[in-house]
């Protein structure tokens, strides 16, 4: 399914600004085309052709283009905003998480709100397209469906919409958005401990005692007769006789005198993680009938109209307690168990409007809807 979004300018510079920063973001040339009265004469950028041969006017271009991508209901729109000197930025995608962040970028270059310059052209006189036959009504898709951001406007108690609109065969779902906390683990060194082995020389003294021999000859002189029994005693003979010495030898024994042990212990302790997890949630708002709105200017009229200002500062206030009060949100929840989070979305809604003024009003409009 397609979807259109159709943001309008009032200058081209933002409106080409928006186109680059969509291109760069991933749209191609061909999903984002920006008409002008400048670029309708036939330009690549322009998303509206004419014809060189005469057979259609510029001003009929760009009125079918804009008929192709809406149907009858917008296209005068858009084509009075061109010919009115206007640049329209259009973005065609395949999904709504595109076409709503292509949205989103968009609006950071203002684009100018196209319900109240309509009116305004209309009062004025309408310049630009006119409304096609009924025969080419026929033919066009007449499912267009417009999506408009709204920011309420406390003081001129008014609600100003965004030029935004999309273009889709089908019902806008608006989904509700929750996180969800996942807690996991993973390994990070903490420390530890490196052992070095060296060897280290120390001086080592030992006491030995030693022997040695030492030969002695000694001679003696002697007189007296050779025994006749030794009959040898002139032969020849040689006596050997060593000397031996005891010396020192050094030995070295090893031995295991301690051992250092390394391992790791594993313990496991409980760790609590605390973080914030988001969910949006959407709130119905019931508008106010003609009834409501006639009893709350009586109220004004009795309470606050002798203060100065208008009805139109507090008709919000009345209208914010009604429907919070309506809301799913605060069912079954008094006035003052719910007033903390009634002032913090008030103030977020309305930061210029100081609740201590407006509490009064807000609290009759919920009164009203418990009664």
């Amino acid at each position: 399914m397609a979807h259109t979004l159709a943001a309008v300018f009032d200058n081209r510079a933002d409106a080409d600004r928006a186109r680059a920063e969509l291109k760069t973001s991933g749209f191609d040339d061909t999903s984002v085309q920006l008409s002008d009265s400048a670029s309708a004469s036939g330009t690549s950028a322009s998303s509206s052709t004419s014809t060189s041969d005469g057979g259609e006017s510029i001003g009929s271009s760009i009125k079918h283009f804009f008929t192709h991508l809406f149907g009858d209901d917008d296209n005068d729109v858009y084509t009075e905003a061109v010919s009115r000197g206007n640049a329209v930025l259009t973005v065609q995608a395949d999904t709504e998480e595109q076409i709503e962040r292509a949205a989103d970028i968009v609006e950071r270059y203002g684009p100018i709100d196209i319900d109240e310059h309509q009116n305004q052209w209309r009062a004025t006189g309408w310049s630009g397209a006119q409304a096609q036959s009924a025969a080419q009504q026929n033919q066009q898709s007449a499912a267009s469906v417009q999506s408009s951001t709204q920011a309420g406007s406390l003081q001129g108690g008014s609600q100003s919409q965004s030029s935004r609109q999309y273009a889709n065969q089908g019902q806008q779902t608006i989904p509700v958005v929750e996180e969800a906390l996942q807690v996991g683990k993973r390994a990070v060194q903490r420390g530890g401990v490196r052992i070095f082995q060296r060897v280290v020389e120390t001086p080592v003294r030992e006491n030995v005692t030693l022997r040695e021999e030492h030969v002695n000859v000694e001679r003696h002189p002697v007189n007296q007769p050779v025994d006749p029994s030794r009959i040898d005693t002139f032969k020849e003979s040689t006596v050997e006789l060593r000397e031996m010495a005891e010396e020192a030898v050094v030995q070295k024994t090893a031995r295991v005198v301690e051992e250092v042990v390394v391992g790791k212990q594993v313990t496991e302790r409980q760790d609590q993680v605390s973080d914030t997890v988001r969910r949006t949630e959407v709130e119905v708002e019931q508008l106010g009938s003609a009834d409501d709105d006639t009893y709350f200017r009586g109220h004004w009229t009795s309470n606050y109209a002798s203060q100065g200002g208008a009805y139109e500062d507090y008709e919000p206030a009345y209208r914010y307690g009604s429907a919070m009060r309506s809301s799913t949100s605060y069912q079954g929840r008094s006035w003052d168990d719910a007033e903390s989070t009634l002032r913090s979305n008030w103030e977020s809604r309305y930061p210029q409007s100081a609740w201590e003024k407006f509490k009064a009003a807000i609290r009759h409009g919920w009164e009203r809807v418990t009664s």
